[in-house]
């Protein structure tokens, strides 16, 4: 699959306010700085499409971008470390709980890791998370170019098996460099074999809670 369209929709704090699920829908988070804008903005081949900076944080709202008119992706604020106040970054939390549950078109969550790290005790609660909501996920391991491709296998072995002393099932997961381009035509190709498998829900439906073959 190739992105031949890709333009910014909406920005919200509501998930009611999302546009209308009518089309399948792909969210992206991770731990504040971990290069989500700048994976979408490699996608999409479009470097102004989601907001990008270098201090964390700068993600706030649910971000929803319209691509090939077919599909959205969505930018959702980082979790973890920002420099915003508890209040706020509670508000956060609640506004992205909200989304997860409540979204009925939401195919997939990718969630974002530093492939540069050892596995970190807040991406593994957050995968931990999803799977007591049963909301689908697969796992990018960005910023690979940033290290040897032995260190960044070696890291993304040990997140692997640090997930297997819990999960039975381990999601497909992607290796990643915005800045090369690596990872794109994999994670494209995913994203094309799950909108052909993509069925509008009903309108009382409720969201899908099976993982990602």
């Amino acid at each position: 699959m190739e992105i031949t369209t890709a333009k910014y929709l909406i920005s919200n704090i509501d998930v009611k306010a999302c546009p209308k699920p009518d089309k399948p829908e792909y969210a992206f988070i991770g731990r504040s700085n971990v290069g989500k804008s700048s994976l979408i903005n490699m996608l999409t081949r479009n470097a102004k499409l989601a907001k990008t900076s270098g201090s964390p944080g700068k993600t706030q709202l649910i971000n929803h971008f319209l691509i090939n008119n077919a599909f959205y992706i969505v930018d959702l604020p980082g979790y973890g470390f920002a420099k915003r106040s508890k209040v706020q970054r509670e508000e956060w939390e609640k506004m992205i709980d909200a989304y997860l549950k409540e979204r009925t078109n939401l195919v997939t969550v990718f969630v974002l890791v530093d492939s540069r790290h050892s596995p970190q005790n807040l991406d593994l609660a957050f995968l931990r998370k999803l799977g007591e909501w049963g909301v689908p996920f697969n796992i990018a391991f960005t910023k690979a170019d940033k290290i040897t491709q032995r260190e960044a296998a070696k890291n993304k072995s040990l997140f692997v098996n640090a997930m297997k002393k819990e999960w039975e099932y381990i999601p497909r997961t992607f290796m990643t460099s915005a800045e090369k381009f690596h990872g794109r035509n994999d994670m494209l190709g995913y994203i094309g074999e799950l909108n052909e498998e993509w069925v509008m829900p009903e309108p009382d439906a409720k969201p899908n809670m099976e993982m990602p073959l």
